[in-house]
């Protein structure tokens, strides 16, 4: 049994013509059918049901195919693995991230990244989980960054860190000079949120509603900059990664910690589990890994 004989039996498959899977798999027709018998006969079984009209898997067929798809991706990974160098001298890296982790946890890293792999064209992709799950799952990703849970069995999930989510308010706003705040506290304030389909929204939202409030929403943003700047001139209230209150500026919000139970989140970074990381993504994480210290729990004021 010979490895094009699998590659011509899956393209058949897919293609569900012989002449279409010639062209595909670059022979002439009469190879790619001699080269299928061949491996018919190896079995002792058909692999397809062939008339004028379609070429069928037989049921024999559909299982073998199966398996030999599999081995093909992983003969693919194995070649892919080999042409890498340790060094990773070439290559390039897609990378996707939420939008309220991307500009405070990855800067460091691809800047440190970059320094000592210059050869590799990096990529950086901001969406909501479920578009970035689905990118990965695709391939059009390498690895993504988003917030747990992550439920697709496909991927392989590694959890990064987890943060705490801190209460942004307006300063001046009465909040702020009680030297300790419940969620109850928060149940007639507005609040500020990430637009529709982000997790921050929803875990702002899910944290709300477990401890029995139902939040006034006074408006929605997609950009984290912009809901704090919204919080800091008193159109509301709202929940804020640690990461992203690390540097707090003139024109931000007040931040507090709230009383137990504290609101957090958990990051994770997740690929294709049948994909092994490729070197350069695997490097890339261990400077990601290394670099989480640097993200520490901002000081409240």
């Amino acid at each position: 049994m010979e490895v094009h004989q699998l590659r011509y039996a899956v393209a058949i498959a897919r293609t569900g013509n012989f002449s279409r899977a010639a062209v595909e798999c670059r022979v002439s027709q009469p190879s790619l059918s001699q080269q299928v018998r061949k491996l018919e006969e190896e079995l002792g079984e058909r692999l397809f049901d062939r008339d004028q009209k379609q070429t069928r898997l037989t049921a024999t067929g559909e299982r073998f195919v199966a398996r030999a798809a599999r081995i093909l991706e992983e003969l693919s990974d194995a070649e892919r693995e080999a042409r890498e160098t340790q060094e990773i001298a070439r290559g390039s890296l897609a990378i996707g991230v939420l939008p309220t982790i991307a500009p405070y946890l990855l800067p460091r890293a691809i800047a440190d990244f970059s320094r000592r792999y210059p050869g590799v064209h990096m990529a950086v992709y901001e969406d909501s989980t479920a578009t970035l799950a689905a990118l990965v799952g695709s391939y059009e990703l390498d690895l993504a960054i988003a917030s747990l849970p992550l439920q697709d069995p496909a991927l392989e999930v590694v959890p990064l860190l987890t943060e705490e989510l801190l209460l942004a308010i307006p300063p001046g706003h009465p909040l702020a000079r009680k030297r300790a705040i419940g969620l109850a506290d928060l149940a007639d304030s507005p609040f500020v949120l990430m637009k529709e389909g982000h997790c921050l929204s929803e875990q702002t939202l899910r944290f709300c509603h477990q401890c029995g409030i139902e939040p006034r929403i006074a408006a929605r943003s997609a950009q984290m900059e912009t809901i704090r700047k919204l919080v800091h001139v008193g159109l509301g209230i709202s929940l804020v990664p640690s990461m992203a209150a690390r540097d707090p500026a003139p024109d931000h919000p007040i931040y507090r910690s709230l009383r137990d139970p504290r609101p957090q989140r958990t990051l994770a970074i997740f690929w294709r589990r049948r994909r092994p990381l490729s070197r350069a993504a695997a490097a890339f994480v261990e400077i990601l890994r290394d670099g989480i210290s640097q993200v520490s729990r901002p000081r409240t004021v």
